[in-house]
Formats: C-alpha cells, structure tokens, sequence
C-alpha cells in the first residue's frame, strides 16, 4: 500500500494540534483551580476582617443565622467559636486556613481570632471547583474553536503546498515522448527543486539522445535517396533500350527500387514528423482536404477508385497545417493501397463538440481486432497482405497526431466491410492545453488555405 505524504503531514500536524489542545486545557484547567483557590481564600479572609464579633453576639452568642434558600455551594457561614449552630467546626482550629468535613462534604474554613473569641467564616469546597470548572470552559471554548480552526488552515495549506506535485506529474503526462521539454519553475518549493532538476536533467539526455537518432534516420535516409532515385533513373533506361527477353527479370528489379525508395521517403516522413516546432494557426478544413484528395487523385484513378470529400466549408481548426497534412495523407495512402480495386474512400471532416473530427472510411477488407493496435508500431505489417508497403504510415500519423495533443484510432465500418480511419483534436488550442499557453503569432488572421480552386461541397472522382 503506497502511503500518502499529505496524508502523513495531516495525521502529523492534526495528533500535534489535538496534543497541544489537550495539554493546553490541562494547564488552563489548572491554573483556574488555583486561581478559584486563592478566590475562595481571599473572599474568605475579606469576610472575616469585616465581621464584628460584637454583631455577631447579638443572637444569644450564636452567630448569623442560616438563610436555607441559598444554593449550599455559593452559601458562606460566618460563626463565632464555639458554635452551637455550627458544631462541625471545632473551636480547637488555630488561626488560619482549614478543610473541614461538614454535613455537605469538604469545606474550606478561615479561622481569626477577635476580640471575644474565635472568628470562623466557612464556605462548601464544591463552589471553588465550580468556579475553576467554569473559568476552564470559558478558556477551553475558544481554544477549541481555534484548534479547529487551525486544523482546517493546515490541511489547507498543505493541500495547497503539495498541488504542485500532480501539476508537475500532468506536465510529464503531456509531454511528447519524441521531443520532452524540461519543467517549468514556477511556484515550485525549495525541497522539490532538486527533484524537479533531475528529472529536467534526465529530460535533457533523453531529447539529446532523440534527436541524434532522428538526425541519423534523416540523414541515412537522405544519404541513401539520390543514389536510389539515379538507380531507378537507369533501370527505366534499360527497360527502354532491353530486348523483351529481359523484360521479366527487370521488372522485379524496378519493383524492388521503388519500394525501397518509397521506404526512404517515409524514412524521412517519420524523421520530419518528429523534429522541428508545432506552427500553430487556423487551418481550412476543407482546402486541405481538398488538396489531399487532388494530390492523391492519380492514385485513385490507377486503381479505379471512387475518392470523395465530405466537409463544410466554413469550417477551421487551429492546428500545425504540415502535421495535419502528414497525417491524413498516410490515412488516405493507406485506405487506397488497401481498398481492392474499384472500391471507395471518403475523407469525412466535421466537429463533435469542442472537438474536430477527420475519418478516412474505406471498403476494404479492414483488420483483425488484435491487430489494431499493432499496426501503429514501426514496420508492423498485417498478416496475409499482399500489398507492398513499410509499416510506417501509421506510424508516422500517431507520432504526428500526439505532437498535435489529438488521439487516433482504428474502427470497423458500421455497414459492410472496411475501416474507418479516426483523428480527433480539439477546435481550438486552450481546449487542449489551457488558456495559459500561447498561440504562435501569424501575421495574417486569415486561415491557412491549400489551394487556389473555388470551394466545392464534394469532390468525387468520375
């Protein structure tokens, strides 16, 4: 069981305050016994300085009489010794302060001696303890009060202390795994700056180490582009210039270059789509949709395929228009090498909520459920596929899409064969994280626009 550091301190500080309270009413209930003591006493030794022994002799030498209505805790006795009225107190008692046993317990007595005889002025004990009782309380209450007040003021100080923890574990869930930026320093404690700079530091070793493998891709692959590109340039002139008994054995050859030359350029796709900063600005929707599907036309049409675009035209969102565009054209090259022959993709743009939502639909054959998954790591490859290809597009469109904060998945058709493509992000950027973060300036607030052709509802080739 993984124990809570804020749940520690709170028990901590709350068994510290809930000690402190209590010894802090021992100490007050104390000190007002003693304080209802000496009260007791005082009030006593003031009666008896005032009390003539001559007046007090008037009733036959038998002292004040006893008033029955009185309360006997706050009742005081004033006799004259010896008392026939009062015969526990004996008139032995020497000069002074005494505890006495009379008929309703313990009484505190004050003996002085008076001109005619022994001065005795009595009051029951219970009425100090009371008055401490009370003088406690009156203390004890607002010290409780504060207690708990205090208590409350802790747990939130604390929980206010220790917000920056989740804050900083939500920047590390949000950072991208291709490019981690170090952690910001803001309202950040003293004892969690050495933590925080080590993980920044542990962040910086990670980016250096990812950029030195994306910049050998990159530059492997751009090594290996110009040799492979002349290559193809001369098996073409020798498919011209051959007799036709070389025709089959050049074939395969030509076929071999132009996938390894189609692996170098997605080669340099996934080594683009991990590099460089995130230009974000409002992007039409449908010019570039519109510049997706006439870029990938002649492949449609080589293989008898009905292309189309469904997307209104108003319709914008703020995002990196070159990431977008690496994404759904991996999509729609997909679905269209997939797709048999004769077959249909449709690129669908529209919002859901706060979000914008792109879907490549196609009628393909689709894919397995457990493969669904997989086919977004690097050179995976469906079982049973007869359609040459890298393994990356997928690849390349999920590392994109997480530059982008968006999600991407794979989902079956609703009707019929096939598999529908999905990209999803938000509208606009404060939608994905916060209204904090700035927006990179463009000089123009027009959206970004694909192409110059006036604006159509739905392309469809014939």
């Amino acid at each position: 069981m993984k124990r809570s550091l804020q749940g520690q301190l709170l028990r901590a500080l709350g068994l510290t305050i809930l000690v402190t309270g209590v010894l802090a009413g021992m100490v007050s209930f104390r000190f007002a016994y003693d304080e209802g003591e000496d009260f007791q006493d005082d009030t006593l030794r003031q009666i008896a300085a005032l009390v003539d022994t001559e007046f007090l002799r008037h009733n036959n030498g038998l002292g004040l009489p006893i008033d029955r209505d009185i309360d006997p805790e706050t009742r005081i006795l004033v006799s004259v010794l010896p008392s026939k009225q009062v015969t526990w107190i004996s008139s032995g008692l020497s000069a002074g302060f005494h505890t006495v046993q009379g008929p309703e317990g313990a009484w505190r007595v004050f003996v002085r001696p008076g001109t005619r005889g022994k001065i005795a002025v009595a009051q029951v004990i219970d009425a100090r303890d009371d008055l401490a009782l009370h003088s406690a309380l009156w203390t004890l209450v607002p010290l409780l009060l504060l207690l708990l007040l205090l208590m409350v003021l802790v747990a939130h100080v604390v929980r206010r202390e220790l917000a920056v923890l989740p804050r900083l574990a939500r920047e590390l869930d949000h950072q991208s795994p291709e490019q981690p930026e170090p952690l910001r320093a803001q309202a950040i404690p003293a004892e969690v700056v050495p933590f925080m700079l080590s993980i920044n530091q542990l962040l910086a070793r990670i980016r250096t180490l990812m950029e030195t493998q994306r910049r050998f891709i990159a530059d492997a692959a751009h090594e290996m582009r110009s040799p492979l590109t002349a290559l193809l340039l001369q098996v073409q002139n020798l498919e011209q210039s051959a007799p036709s008994s070389l025709s089959g054995r050049i074939k395969p050859l030509k076929e071999g270059i132009v996938r390894t030359c189609q692996l170098v350029e997605q080669l340099l796709s996934h080594a683009r789509s991990q590099v460089g900063s995130t230009q974000w600005v409002p992007v039409s929707c449908f010019q570039l949709g519109r510049t997706l599907v006439s870029d990938l036309m002649p492949l449609a049409e080589a293989r008898h395929m009905d292309l189309g675009l469904e997307c209104p035209e108003s319709l914008e969102v703020v995002s990196d228009p070159q990431l977008l565009l690496l994404i759904l054209r991996n999509a729609l090259d997909n679905a269209l090498r997939y797709a048999p022959e004769g077959g249909e993709v449709t690129l669908r743009i529209r919002t859901e909520g706060p979000c914008c939502v792109f879907e490549v639909e196609d009628t393909g054959p689709g894919i397995p459920e457990d493969e669904k998954l997989r086919v977004f790591d690097p050179f995976h490859r469906v079982m049973g596929s007869n359609v040459s290809g890298s393994g990356l597009g997928l690849t390349i469109a999920r590392e994109a899409a997480q530059r982008l904060g968006g999600e991407v998945s794979l989902q079956d058709r609703a009707v019929g064969s096939g598999l529908v493509f999905r990209y999803r992000q938000p509208l606009r950027r404060d939608f994905l994280f916060g209204s904090d973060v700035d927006t990179v300036e463009k000089k123009s607030n027009d959206p970004i626009l694909f192409s110059p052709q006036p604006p159509l509802q739905t392309l469809k080739n014939p």
